[in-house]
């Protein structure tokens, strides 16, 4: 009992402070956008590549056994290989997308409606109706969403439609790699034999689908530390604390914790970056993170 209550508080931690990078990576983004319109494609590019060869150095150091032994599975490549491309990269790429058409506290939020939609997988999975709480976190969610499309006012959008478009996706994704990250032949393997060998598999993909290596980028000292900030804070702490938080605390714990992600986004633009938000935006940032807490009374 000790243990397991030991290991729930070590996943709690890790949610907690993956959400923060996550949610200070997303801030470095906004600024890089705003101040040297670097490309969202070239940067997922870059993020991919140099995060999942730091991950795979330090799986080699740690775990080199086991980095030789999934790689002698066909199997559990090929669910890598997936997970890497349909999860992780999908989700890298619509979170900054979606950051460069709004802005990164905007875009978190829209992502924390991860926790609503696997709650629905797991209504459907368990081919059961969802229970009164789940049905009133639907209902906020919609309401949230509405609040930052329209601003309040029916028939018309203060939210681009690119910025609702990429912030969904982000959060279709972050499900879709959270529910597969639970997977058994995954889970058996290393956190960072799985993150590294997946990022960098979908890193390379993706450079040699966008030629990355062709596009003009000319950043100063400040803008590469920037880079490197989102590609290993960003990329590969914050993805390895909150997986490593999913498999200690469980999905639904480590996803109420990194509420924290949203909160220091939205405290960092506007500290830093000056965004300013109406009270619109501030009524449907609550209704979306409120679904959060409603849903941990379901634990």
């Amino acid at each position: 009992m000790k243990e397991d209550s030991s290991r729930v508080l070590r996943g709690c931690m890790m949610a907690i402070l993956g959400g923060l990078c996550w949610g200070f990576s997303g801030t470095c983004g906004q600024y890089l956008f705003s101040h040297y319109h670097v490309s969202t494609l070239w940067l997922t590019c870059v993020r991919m590549l140099s995060a999942g060869t730091l991950l795979v150095i330090l799986a080699l150091l740690r775990h080199p056994g086991e980095v030789r032994d999934i790689l002698r599975r066909p199997k559990d490549m090929l669910l890598v290989t997936v997970y890497g491309v349909a999860g992780l990269l999908t989700c890298q790429y619509a979170y900054m997308t979606g950051i460069s058409h709004s802005n990164a506290a905007t875009t978190t939020v829209l992502q924390t409606l991860t926790v609503v939609l696997t709650m629905l997988v797991a209504c459907l999975r368990s081919r059961r109706r969802p229970t009164w709480k789940e049905s009133i976190c639907v209902v906020l969610a919609l309401f949230g969403v509405f609040m930052l499309a329209t601003g309040g006012k029916v028939g018309q959008l203060v939210l681009s439609p690119q910025a609702l478009f990429w912030g969904l996706s982000t959060a279709v994704s972050m499900t879709l790699y959270t529910l597969m990250g639970k997977a058994k032949r995954l889970a058996a393997w290393s956190l960072d034999v799985v993150m590294g060998l997946a990022m960098v598999i979908a890193g390379i993909f993706l450079n040699l689908l966008a030629r990355s290596w062709t596009y003009p980028v000319d950043l100063p000292l400040q803008g590469w530390l920037l880079v490197a900030v989102i590609a290993f804070i960003g990329g590969a702490l914050s993805f390895c604390l909150f997986m490593q938080g999913v498999r200690d605390a469980g999905p639904v714990r480590a996803s109420i914790l990194s509420v924290t992600e949203p909160v220091a986004a939205a405290l960092l633009a506007f500290f830093w970056l000056g965004t300013r938000f109406t009270a619109a935006d501030l009524i449907g940032f609550a209704a979306i993170l409120a679904t959060v807490f409603l849903l941990a009374q379901q634990e």
